[in-house]
This record gives C-alpha cells, sequence and structure tokens, in this order.
C-alpha cells in the first residue's frame, strides 16, 4: 500500500526500507482517494475561518465530558460546511483525521481553570465523516478553583463547578448546546465516591454588548469516602476519650490518676494536630471532626480538673476543721443515695459482744479500769486505819494510782482523738468516692451525648456508614 510506503520512507532514518514486493501484496484502493481527498478539502481551507455556509448563520457545538477518573474526556461536536465529500466520489473514505492546526476548532476553555498553563487539554486529532460532522475529544486533567466546605469533614460532599464556554465567539456565531455527561466508564477512586454531575446551560448578557455569551456548567458532586479517616482518627478518638472514664475508676491512692489524663490530654493534642494537617486552611467554618476532638478535649480536661479535686478531697487534713453542713448534706447524703452508694461497713450487723464476767471470777477486773482503781483506794484507806504503817502505804499507793488515772485518761482522750480525726477522714475519703462516682456518670453520658450529637449531625452520616462501613 502506498501510504503504508510513504510511511516508512518519511522515517527512513530509524527504520527498515519497506520491500517492493510487499507493498505490491498489500495495495488498497483507499490511499490515492484518501490522499486526493485531503488535498482537495484543504486547498482552500482556513483554519480561522468559521465554517458555516452563511455568515450570519450561527455555528452549533454540542459539548460535554466523559469522566474517567481523574481524567477528564472533553466532547465537542459540530458540521464543518468546507469539510464535507461524497464517499462514492472516494470509495473507503468514511472519515478523516485532521490536527488542530489543520482545521477549525472552537476555543472552548474551562473559566475557572486553576492549571499553570491554563488549557490542560492534550491536543488530538478532530474526526470528521463525510457529512462534516466533527468530533473532538481532547482528554485532560482539570484544575479549577472550588470552593471547598470542610464543615462536615470527613462526613462532607463537595460540589465543584467546571465551567466551559467560547473565549471570543459570541451566541449569535457560536451556539453552544449541553450534553449530558457521561460517567459510565468513571473508575472508582479510594478517597471520593462520584455522586452525580448535573449540569446546565447559561446564556450571560453583559452592559457592552448586546448579544448573550453562553456557556455549559458541570457540576461534579463528590462524596468523602470515610473509612480510612475513621479507622485512623475517629475510633482512636473514642477509645481515647474512653480511657477518660478509666481515670475514675482508678483508686485515688494509686497515684497514678492525675498521670492518666494528662496522658490523654497529650495524645489527643497529638490527634488534633494531625487533623489540621490533612484539612485545607479555611476560617469559614469549623470541621465536624475538629468540633469532635475539642469537645473531646474539653472533656478531658473537666476530668483532670475533678480528679484534681478528688485527690484534694481524698487526701484532705482531718486537722483543718469540720466539713461544711452544705458538702456533708450533698456529698454524703443526696448524690449518694442518688448513686446508690453506701459507706463502707454501712448496712454490716456488727459482730456479737461477750458477756462481761462477774468481777468475784476475776480478781484482775478490780485494777482494770477507774472503778476498780478507787474501790482499791477505798480499801486501801479502810485497811490504813488500823496501823501507821498501812497508813504510809495507802498513801504512797494512792500517788500512784492517781499518777496511773492521769495517763490512763491521756490515752483514753488520745484515742478518741485518733478516732474522730479517722472519723473525720473518712467522711472526705467517702466525699471523694462520691465524686468521682458522680464524675463517671456524667463524663460518661455526656460523651456519649457529643459522639451522637456531633458525628450524626453530619447530612451524609447514615449514607457513609452503610457505603463505607456495610
Amino acid at each position: 500500500m502506498k501510504l503504508i510506503c510513504h510511511f516508512y520512507s518519511s522515517w527512513k532514518d530509524s527504520l527498515v526500507p519497506c520491500n517492493p514486493l510487499c507493498c505490491k501484496f498489500l495495495l488498497s484502493v483507499q490511499g490515492p482517494h484518501q490522499r486526493f481527498l485531503l488535498t482537495e478539502l484543504l486547498r482552500d481551507y482556513n483554519p480561522m475561518e468559521r465554517p458555516v455556509a452563511n455568515d450570519s448563520q450561527s455555528l452549533i457545538v454540542q459539548f460535554s465530558f466523559t469522566l474517567m477518573q481523574v481524567m477528564d474526556v472533553v466532547r465537542t461536536q459540530w458540521y464543518d460546511h468546507y469539510l464535507q465529500w461524497n464517499q462514492s466520489e472516494y470509495p473507503g473514505v468514511k472519515n478523516l483525521r485532521f490536527t488542530t492546526d489543520q482545521v477549525w476548532t472552537p476555543d472552548i476553555l474551562l473559566y475557572n481553570s486553576a492549571h499553570d498553563k491554563f488549557d490542560a487539554t492534550f491536543k488530538t486529532n478532530v474526526l470528521v465523516n463525510s457529512s462534516g460532522f466533527c468530533q473532538y475529544l481532547p482528554p485532560g486533567i482539570f484544575v479549577s478553583t472550588c470552593t471547598v466546605d470542610v464543615r462536615w469533614f470527613p462526613f462532607d460532599i463537595q460540589r465543584c463547578e467546571l465551567k466551559f464556554g467560547s473565549w471570543t465567539f459570541d451566541g449569535w456565531l457560536l451556539d453552544l448546546q449541553m450534553k449530558e455527561a457521561d460517567v459510565s466508564g468513571y473508575m472508582t477512586n479510594g478517597e471520593w465516591d462520584l455522586v452525580e454531575v448535573p449540569g446546565g446551560r447559561h446564556e450571560v448578557f453583559y452592559d457592552c454588548c448586546p448579544e448573550p455569551y453562553p456557556d455549559v456548567t458541570f457540576v461534579v458532586t463528590l462524596r468523602r469516602r470515610t473509612l480510612f479517616y475513621a479507622l485512623n482518627l475517629l475510633i482512636p478518638c473514642v477509645l481515647l476519650s474512653s480511657m477518660t472514664l478509666v481515670v475514675f475508676l482508678l483508686p485515688a491512692n494509686s497515684g497514678e490518676k492525675i498521670s492518666l489524663g494528662i496522658t490523654v490530654l497529650l495524645s489527643l493534642t497529638v490527634f488534633m494536630l494531625m487533623v489540621a494537617e490533612i484539612m485545607p486552611t479555611t476560617s469559614d467554618s469549623v470541621p465536624l471532626i475538629g468540633q469532635y476532638f475539642a469537645s473531646t478535649m474539653v472533656i478531658v480536661g473537666m476530668s483532670v480538673v475533678a480528679t484534681v479535686l478528688v485527690l484534694q478531697f481524698h487526701h484532705h487534713n482531718p486537722n483543718s476543721g469540720h466539713m461544711p453542713r452544705w458538702v456533708h448534706l450533698v456529698l454524703l447524703q443526696w448524690v449518694p443515695w442518688f448513686l446508690r452508694m453506701k459507706r463502707p461497713g454501712e448496712g454490716v450487723e456488727p459482730p456479737p459482744q461477750e458477756t462481761p464476767q462477774s468481777p468475784d471470777h476475776d480478781p484482775l477486773t478490780t485494777s482494770s479500769g477507774p472503778c476498780g482503781l478507787e474501790a482499791g483506794v477505798v480499801a486501801g484507806r479502810s485497811a490504813g486505819l488500823h496501823t501507821h504503817r498501812g497508813v504510809i502505804r495507802s498513801v504512797a499507793v494512792d500517788n500512784q494510782l492517781q499518777a496511773l488515772l492521769m495517763e490512763v485518761q491521756f490515752l483514753v482522750e488520745r484515742v478518741k482523738e485518733q478516732d474522730r480525726q479517722l472519723s473525720v477522714s473518712e467522711q472526705w475519703q467517702f466525699a471523694a468516692a462520691v465524686i468521682d462516682r458522680l464524675c463517671l456518670v456524667g463524663f460518661s453520658v455526656f460523651n456519649i451525648i457529643c459522639t451522637i450529637a456531633i458525628l450524626m449531625a453530619a447530612p451524609n452520616f447514615g449514607e457513609a456508614l452503610s457505603k463505607d462501613f456495610l
């Protein structure tokens, strides 16, 4: 075939020359007709001329695009009046392909482009059939300016507008018509789900000009897939907030309550920094996950303050004074009744006491208490009436017994004071346990309410849960 031979001959510096026998064997009548047709069509063709039979007519250009993962294929179609031929005169030539420099192409651009070269499409050939119908499908990776709403992050839905229109032709010269976007070949993305790609045609009239300027705007609606963020951010945050409740279950005398609370607070701070790195920098709204982390940090901070109060109550100095009446009434009566708490030993029957023996059976009991001592003193004095020696001896015994009585009274007062201090300490410790239990219940309810209220406030929380987790 001459076309193939000509192709090989044009690359004779890098390819092996064509064998004439092979060319003769592949001979086809399509080559000369196609070459002659190309010459005839491009003889007087001017790519700068709008291809219409009458200059007063508008050229209809149908515009659409095919979304293929992150790459878009723009689809433009129009009729070129100067690129028509009779297929019977050119057998086998059903369509031709032209470069964008050879034929007229509409200057349709993305108005809100953020690409460094503005036009991100790759210039491909224009496919033309015998009726002059032209198809131009340039692929491209479009970068547009979109307003990102991170209010419901990571359960957010982003809508990005792609506004296409002619850069130099008005609506009277180029009538831009919209065709629905083709998403049948869309490849799933690991971060986004394609919801829909609605489009619309608009006409804008400017004060300077009476003619309209049409544009076609497609709104690419994407829903963020939340599995990654749930596994790496939300679930660890929920677990850390649950560790806050463990602080109130830890005994006050363990010495680790404050350490555990501060550790949880530092861990949440690290997660907040991670969230701040993956979110766009904006002050328009606070992201949903940021609200959840902030509320969790408030809970943890309040738990640390509550833990300090619990430790202060538990290690309260009994010599600093009695417990205030309102504290005694609230923390030792009302709140324990509400939480169904009892003091240690409350409700337990005391062990049975043995019946004391008669003094006649235990002669030592006469000297085991104050009554016995006084009886001994009386007995000694009675005995001292008989003899002078007995009187002196009874006086000495009396002095010793008086000294012993003072020491016993001191010990009794010391034991009473210790019992009083122990009773006061037990009251403060029980008040600390009541605060611990109250904080455990209160923070559990508050944590559950915050988690449900914040996370379920997202409009597509149920949809994200059903698609990403189920």
